[in-house]
């Protein structure tokens, strides 16, 4: 796939080219599905007496909230490719909508577990924020493009842990009682997610020069079939070995940080013995790190790429893997509040690194199946979020135990980056793109404010 006129600078106040339409677009509406993905999580305490659940019970509502994703994240790249990222996510937002609002329906563990599965599905709004960005960001900067949409869309994670009991406790104001407010507090997030999805329609566009079914007519991008059809697409990216393992080492970072947002707020409850809102403000902070932490991961891999081409990207991931890996053991042993909430920053910071680095070397995987790499990528996350949930659904494990052996899971895999090789010839043509990238925009800076 050979996209024209992508832009080799971020300008970030810039809102007139289409390039920075779908940049800010993407981030914005990743940002609010991921507020509607998790905006139940800090309310579980309420939820937890009001439907009477156990821990085992919650723990498969963790369980049902990422697996979903797993799938629709394999299918929504191929839609990518297929009708491209603003079809794809209009829809879905406009139909991820109607479970988040639908939530408050819930009257026992059976109905509760149901929706947060469909709710699930909105986490595939990830794939299309790094697929769109793709398309829109030259090789010098997309690094830092895909880290920084996809950073400050998971900073939902972080503001949905603070403004969620606000805006409960705004409801209760209103004279409900705690078990009709989670209901209505649910209302917020489907209702933006909706408005949002209307519009990514009329703001947005697929690539540069204008939508897939543009270029498609003006002979400028292949048809959708043949070679170049969904099923074949799938399976160029899922005969790559590379692809799995980065499969795992998103798994790593993604999935221990949606494992992360579902139970920190409850975590740090229990543990230290806080209120709800200010269990919701701390965990809050670990989502909040995104507002730079993955963009500073982003920022490393295009550095890396400069003096290392894209072996250098996959050095610097393994460093962050490592690093998450070493933070997540200590956060796990912290018995003082002011203690771990340091280290779990720390923990936070190379968590969001690692997620920005791993899609800093996305794009040069297959570029010809973009869509298919970056959904089977993702669906990584999904699957190492399901993996550590079963280690917090267990009444023999505490939370506690779960988070060090999650540690020494994430220590012991990150050799999988190991496997991730580019060829001398690709090597040489990323070089060749890096450098004609900059060398279009000499002395600029790759992000700007201007």
């Amino acid at each position: 796939m050979d996209i024209r006129n992508k832009a080799n600078r971020i300008r970030l106040f810039n809102f007139s080219t289409p390039q920075m339409r779908a940049f800010h677009f993407s981030w914005f509406a990743f940002h609010i599905c991921f507020f509607g993905w998790f905006g139940i999580a800090p309310l579980m305490a309420i939820v937890r007496e009001d439907l009477s659940l156990t821990q085992t019970q919650i723990g498969n509502t963790i369980i049902a909230s990422v697996a979903i994703t797993v799938i629709v994240r394999l299918a929504i790249g191929v839609l990518c490719d297929r009708i491209g990222p603003r079809k794809t996510y209009t829809g879905l937002l406009l139909l991820g909508a109607i479970p988040v609002m639908g939530i408050g329906l819930a009257d026992s563990f059976e109905t509760f577990l149901l929706a947060r599965l469909a709710i699930g599905a909105i986490g595939a709004s990830f794939v299309i924020t790094q697929y769109h960005t793709s398309m829109m960001f030259a090789p010098n900067v997309v690094g830092t493009a895909n880290a920084t949409s996809a950073g400050w869309g998971n900073l939902g994670g972080g503001t949905t842990q603070i403004l969620m009991p606000l805006i409960f406790s705004g409801m209760l104001m209103l004279g409900v009682n705690e078990a009709f407010g989670w209901r209505l507090a649910m209302m917020v997030p489907g209702v933006v997610m909706f408005f949002t999805g209307i519009g990514y329609w009329f703001f947005t566009q697929d690539a540069p020069n204008g939508n897939f079914s543009d270029l498609r007519a003006r002979g400028e991008l292949p048809e959708a079939s043949g070679e170049n059809g969904a099923a074949q697409s799938f399976l160029a990216a899922a005969k790559d070995i590379r692809v799995w393992a980065l499969f795992v080492v998103y798994g790593l970072c993604f999935g221990v940080e949606l494992t992360i947002n579902n139970i920190a707020a409850i975590y740090f409850f229990d543990k230290f013995d806080l209120t709800l809102a200010t269990a919701g403000l701390i965990a809050g902070l670990f989502g909040l790190m995104n507002i730079f932490a993955r963009t500073l991961g982003g920022v490393f891999s295009d550095l890396f790429a400069k003096q290392g081409g894209l072996k250098g990207r996959v050095r610097w991931l393994f460093i962050a893997l490592v690093c998450e890996g070493i933070a997540l053991v200590a956060f796990s042993q912290m018995h003082v509040l002011s203690l771990a909430i340091g280290i779990m920053l720390v923990f936070s910071l190379f968590v969001q690194m690692a997620e920005g680095a791993t899609y800093g070397v996305v794009p040069f995987i297959n570029k010809k199946a973009l869509g298919a790499v970056a959904g089977i990528v993702g669906a990584g996350g999904n699957v190492g979020a399901v993996g550590a949930a079963f280690l917090f659904r267990s009444e023999s494990l505490t939370y506690q135990q779960g988070l060090f052996y999650l540690g020494l899971t994430v220590l012991i895999l990150a050799s999988c980056v190991l496997l991730v090789r580019f060829s001398d010839a690709t090597e040489a043509e990323e070089a060749k793109a890096y450098s004609d990238a900059v060398g279009d925009d000499v002395g600029a800076g790759a992000l700007s404010l201007r």
